[in-house]
């Protein structure tokens, strides 16, 4: 077994345990913490249970209904005139609202293409490059006091285009 496996299998006990360590010599009631962390999951659990749900079912009509492929087609035109790809036109319309779409969609465009091409490379570098905007935004506003989104809609769409532009541009010259 090589260093890095070693390090790999053994991270998580190593701060396991310096954790339980430092609480003991805190006298510190780790069970008490422990089970107060728990009930706090469980309940941010359950307040972004209806965001989640919502996301999803918007998900689902979205491409269900046709509406992902209408938008292929009608940005098609443009994407061949500014360079941008088009067979990562259904990523680039998926991934802002849900990573895990955005993750079935770099699956595919993996196997068609492969993970060695400039469209795989590109897809993956994309995904790991652009937020799923949408969502994050259904959780953070759903689970935190801030009720005033201002714009950080408008910023995320921003850094989302940075991020896809980007990713074209590295994978296309590098």
């Amino acid at each position: 077994m090589d260093i890095l496996n070693i390090i790999s299998y053994s991270i998580i006990p190593v701060i396991i345990t310096v954790i339980l360590i430092y609480a003991l010599s805190k006298n510190a009631d780790i069970y008490s913490f422990f089970i107060d962390g728990a009930k706090e999951g469980i309940r941010t659990a359950v307040d972004i249970m209806p965001y989640m749900i919502a996301i999803f079912t918007a998900i689902g009509f979205f491409s269900a209904s046709g509406a992902l492929s209408t938008m292929e087609s009608v940005f098609s035109p443009i994407c061949k005139i500014i360079g941008f790809p088009t067979e990562l036109l259904s990523l680039f319309l998926i991934k802002p609202i849900s990573g895990s779409g955005g993750l079935a969609v770099v699956k595919k465009i993996v196997e068609q293409y492969g993970a060695d091409s400039i469209i795989g490379r590109t897809a993956s570098v994309m995904m790991g490059s652009a937020e799923t905007i949408f969502y994050t935004i259904a959780v953070y506003f759903g689970v935190t006091a801030v009720k005033d989104s201002r714009y950080v809609l408008f910023s995320g769409i921003i850094a989302y285009f940075a991020g896809v532009a980007a990713s074209v541009i590295i994978c296309k010259y590098i």
